[in-house]
């Protein structure tokens, strides 16, 4: 944050004396866009590093794209790079054993489905509980839904609880419902840290790997990340120095054309 308000502060300066000097062209305009979105890169890679800890949690990456202008015969063309979309990595995550009777991972491919007061969500993240009304919830209170979409409630009396790898969910040894899991039907957008929605909707799998009793873990690689932080570090404060040489620059030449004038 401190980065990123010394360098809108030291752009606005800069900006400020081109118009007082008469409309000059500064050379380190074009970094704005880079340099923005390299902060936003960064950001990007340090919430990846804060949920490398948080079940079914899918890392997210940025896009960049440059476009370059010739600046006429005998100069140097332009290149303004800017970030242009995020990328999700929907890679599977480890799986870890819990025990846990409503902890419940999906091998291969599928998302649960909540719901939640902002409408119908998919999910990777498989910890749930009963709340007190006996519905299969997450721990934020979204109700976890049946293939067909509705809500998963237990009996009270309930003692045993076992959850099939097709989703078939029995209650003391008998079928009481099934656990829905959906494949979504075109690209989905983040509604959440760990929820999806699926603008075109999502279909019912047949045969889900349900595994009950564990947790996918994060696909976040900490070690990359920091790693990937350090070089957008690095990259940014190149950017910075090619913004105070300019900045010296143009200093310089307002300065020299006030004395001329």
């Amino acid at each position: 944050a401190s980065a990123c308000a010394q360098f809108n502060a030291t752009f606005v300066q800069r900006l400020g004396k081109c118009i007082e000097g008469g409309g000059m062209t500064d050379t380190s305009v074009p970094l704005l866009s880079r340099q923005s979105g390299l902060l936003e890169n960064a950001q990007i890679i340090a919430n990846n590093i804060a949920n490398a800890s948080t079940p079914g949690y899918k890392s997210e990456g940025a896009i960049f794209s440059e476009y370059i202008k010739a600046a006429g015969e005998g100069n140097l063309s332009l290149s303004m790079g800017q970030l242009k979309a995020r990328s999700i990595d929907f890679t599977s995550g480890a799986m870890r054993q819990t025990g846990g009777t409503f902890d419940l991972a999906i091998a291969g491919e599928g998302f649960f489905k909540v719901q939640t007061p902002a409408g119908e969500r998919l999910t990777r993240a498989g910890t749930f509980l009963l709340d007190l009304d006996g519905r299969m919830v997450t721990p934020e209170g979204f109700a976890v839904t049946d293939d067909g979409g509705g809500e998963i409630l237990l009996p009270p009396d309930a003692q045993s609880v076992v959850i099939a790898r097709d989703g078939t969910l029995s209650v003391d040894g008998d079928v009481f419902g099934l656990v829905g899991v959906f494949i979504p039907n075109g690209e989905m957008q983040r509604a959440g840290q760990n929820l999806w929605v699926s603008p075109e909707g999502d279909t019912p799998m047949e045969n889900p790997g349900i595994v009950q009793g564990a947790l996918e873990q994060s696909n976040v690689n900490p070690v990359l990340e920091f790693a990937n932080l350090i070089h957008v570090q690095r990259v940014f404060e190149a950017g910075q120095n090619i913004v105070t040489q300019e900045n010296d620059r143009l200093e310089k030449l307002i300065s020299a054309i006030r004395q001329a004038g």
